[in-house]
């Protein structure tokens, strides 16, 4: 028993390991849809524009903020998240009519064509801030600065 205990302690597995992680959020592909779930839970939109296969920041941004477990605990919480991917492999390329709808996207919010960019929006589909590229923030920065927004936007 006591040689168990101590691979426990040693290894760092004990009852903090024990518990269920939290499933990762859902991640929208029809804005229409994330704007009606955003009005009915009062949250805000966080909308990605990524090349999920061939964008090096967006992959980064990905994993490095999106994924992880502090930012996905704040993003359940507070946001409606949309992802507009722009795969370029075959073997990852979208339904037409997925096409279409992020096409429609990148026409009103990223005409320019900018990857990755984020937008936080209200549930109106009004832009609040946007980030350029990989902002090179912790998540717990990037979550910050995203209710520090929000916090703004609900008081006026």
């Amino acid at each position: 028993m006591l040689k168990y205990l101590f691979l426990i302690v040693l290894t760092g597995w004990g009852p903090a390991q024990w518990h269920v992680s939290p499933t990762p959020p859902q991640w929208h592909s029809n804005m229409e849809e994330a704007q009606q779930l955003a009005r009915q839970e009062h949250k805000h939109i966080l909308l990605n524009f990524s090349g999920s296969d061939w964008c090096g920041p967006c992959i980064m941004l990905r994993k490095e903020v999106f994924d992880d477990p502090s930012f996905q605990s704040f993003s359940d919480s507070t946001l409606v998240l949309v992802n507009a991917d722009f795969p370029r492999l075959r073997k990852n390329q979208l339904s037409k009519e997925q096409q279409q709808m992020n096409d429609r996207l990148a026409d009103q919010y990223n005409s320019q064509g900018k990857f990755p960019l984020t937008l936080l929006l209200g549930a109106d589909g009004k832009i609040l801030k946007q980030w350029e590229g990989n902002p090179g923030l912790k998540p717990a920065e990037f979550a910050g600065q995203i209710a520090s927004i929000i916090d703004q936007d609900r008081s006026h």
